[in-house]
């Protein structure tokens, strides 16, 4: 099978990641099932959909008839074994947990053509542990999409042993097909590339705030005023050519000693925990949160998004 040759994809769970998933391929004329176990998430998910179509359509990034496209192609339903009866490709996006997902992965290996690549969107778990639950580990691999999928187009592709050559190149073409921009991690591990980039940042972050260096916010404005903004131009190896890798030899040998590099999760998070200061979810974490102010800040991400969205488009019709 190639790239060329799918035409149908299964989407299983229809939350915050497989709704945008489902929808990006619809959008780009694929048939698409969208899998969840009550009618009410499945509900949710086409509202969810319906927002950012407008959204996008709105912002020059979809074209104006977006929505009729993924009506067309996209059906709804809660009946696992068929929804994935005749995929080219199946995603699995439920909740984190990995005996839900095996029974998942166990179930569409016996329900889906035998020629179907099975995928998981998990962001902590491996390929091997979901593959043991299926009778095709050549055809199983971690695709992991980043929230929100329709505007950020970075998709880790990721390999366990068994995993095939063919299963990966076709993966890889397909995700280009759409848009997308994938990567190949070439060996298993937990947290893959991004969370593990991502949990060593928060780590240090925390280990700041907890040594009374800085507040969360002052953290958060040297993140969103400095580096940050130069991250979305250019990777950190890319950055660190420019500099100089003496220089940066020089700098890590002074600074390494002394950053953060327990194992421990930091006391500080624990304690958030405990109390139930969860964040945006519960109105309080490091900051306080209102309804409108949780609704300013996703409006303030997204717009960010979509702008860099529109400046790497660089004017291509919308798609």
């Amino acid at each position: 099978m190639t790239a060329g040759d799918i035409r149908s994809i299964s989407v299983i769970g229809a939350g915050l990641m497989g709704h945008g998933i489902a929808q990006e391929f619809a959008l780009a004329g694929f048939k698409v099932s969208l899998h969840d176990t009550s009618n009410e998430q499945l509900a949710r998910a086409e509202e969810n959909i319906g927002r950012n179509l407008a959204m996008l359509s709105g912002m020059g990034l979809a074209a104006g008839d977006a929505a009729a496209t993924v009506r067309t192609h996209l059906s709804l339903g809660t009946d696992l074994e068929a929804a994935v009866s005749d995929a080219d490709v199946v995603i699995e996006a439920a909740f984190e947990d990995l005996p839900l997902k095996q029974g998942i992965f166990k179930t569409i290996d016996r329900a889906s053509p035998k020629h179907a690549i099975l995928a998981s969107n998990t962001s902590t778990l491996l390929p091997s542990a979901l593959a043991t639950a299926t009778k095709r580990p050549e055809k199983v691999l971690v695709s992991h999409y980043f929230n929100p999928p329709y505007l950020l187009p970075l998709v880790e592709l990721v390999r366990h042993d068994g995993t095939s050559d063919e299963t990966v190149h076709v993966m890889f073409e397909l995700l280009k097909k759409v848009g997308k921009t994938p990567v190949i991690v070439r060996k298993e591990a937990p947290g893959f590339i991004g969370n593990r980039l991502q949990a060593a940042l928060f780590r240090e972050a925390l280990s700041i705030v907890e040594h009374g260096i800085a507040s969360p916010a002052d953290v958060d404005a040297v993140i969103k005023g400095g580096f940050g903004r130069r991250l979305a131009a250019a990777g950190v190896f890319e950055i660190w050519e420019i500099a100089g890798w003496d220089l940066i030899l020089s700098i890590c040998e002074n600074l390494f000693p002394s950053l953060e590099s327990t194992k421990s999760v930091s006391p500080v998070l624990k304690e958030k925990v405990k109390r139930g200061d969860l964040g945006t979810k519960t109105g309080r974490g490091f900051y306080e949160w209102t309804p409108d102010s949780i609704d300013a800040l996703k409006k303030r991400i997204a717009a960010i998004l979509v702008a860099i969205a529109q400046e790497q488009q660089g004017g291509a019709e919308p798609h």
